[in-house]
């Protein structure tokens, strides 16, 4: 890989996580699009009911090991992997694995708003119904959109068209979506990248209003924003995990001279 870390690069943890509050295992991960490595011997743990978040340079890594963690990249042509990807112990990349299933069980909600052109109800509802759900949508739809902090704002127009909604509460009903299938890791890649200042600060509110029963794991180009919602904090250069730790620890104090050129704004 061009412009690869230097020899002595090693990943630093700076807080070790218990094996029984890790959520995710990543454990010498990579990943290859056809002859390119995108992703070199990563490995990451992250911690139940907490925000984590991954930040570097546009090109190094973040979302590929973020949709990895989902196997969202199985649907990318020449794509190949190595390593581990454990859930709650379960080996995702093992042999019988349904990637449907994965899915189900961990969340994404992506850059832009996405809402499916049907009604704001068939939206939320559409996960549970694809799983074969039938009976008790009302309640699945309603508890999923008082989640994502949206349904006060809808509960009289569940039939209206989900395109009437603002970019903000179209990225809300896109989240509510997500947490209707009941997922135990939510994954955000820039959920606010095209949402303005107001959406934004109300996206973000969310993030920690969610962690009392999800796992979140966020991508996001903003550094102050990985120090406004995460717990901890990730950093990533070159498809390599540079260093992670506690979020306050990581922009006060890094460990890794990468990591201080990058959170202090002298490269990225």
């Amino acid at each position: 890989m061009s412009g690869a870390l230097p020899e002595d690069h090693v990943t630093v943890r700076t807080q070790k996580v218990p094996p029984a509050d890790a959520v995710v295992e990543i454990d010498s991960f990579g990943l290859w699009y056809g002859s390119f490595k995108a992703l070199d011997n990563v490995s990451l743990t992250v911690p139940r009911h907490q925000v984590t978040a991954l930040i570097g340079a546009s090109g190094c890594g973040k979302s590929t090991l973020l949709r990895s963690i989902n196997r969202m990249n199985d649907l990318v042509e020449g794509v190949r992997t190595e390593g581990r990807v454990r859930y709650e112990g379960e080996e995702l990349y093992g042999a019988g694995v349904d990637p449907v299933e994965v899915r189900r069980r961990v969340g994404m909600v992506f850059q832009k708003p996405n809402p499916f052109p049907k009604s704001i109800y068939d939206n939320v509802a559409f996960g549970p119904r694809l799983a074969g759900r039938r009976g008790g949508l009302d309640g699945v739809v309603e508890r999923a959109l008082r989640d994502a902090a949206l349904w006060d704002e809808v509960k009289g127009k569940l039939d209206g068209s989900a395109f009437g909604l603002s970019g903000g509460q179209q990225q809300r009903l896109c989240i509510a979506r997500a947490l209707a299938t009941e997922p135990q890791v939510l994954l955000m890649d820039e959920p606010t990248s095209a949402l303005d200042p107001i959406a934004t600060d109300r996206i973000e509110r969310l993030i920690g209003e969610l962690t009392g029963r999800y796992t979140v794991l966020i991508v996001t180009h903003n550094m102050q924003q990985a120090g406004r919602v995460s717990d901890r904090t990730a950093f990533m250069h070159l498809g390599r995990l540079v260093e992670e730790g506690p979020t306050d620890q990581m922009f006060t104090a890094p460990k890794h001279e990468l990591t201080e050129r990058y959170v202090s704004g002298r490269f990225g």
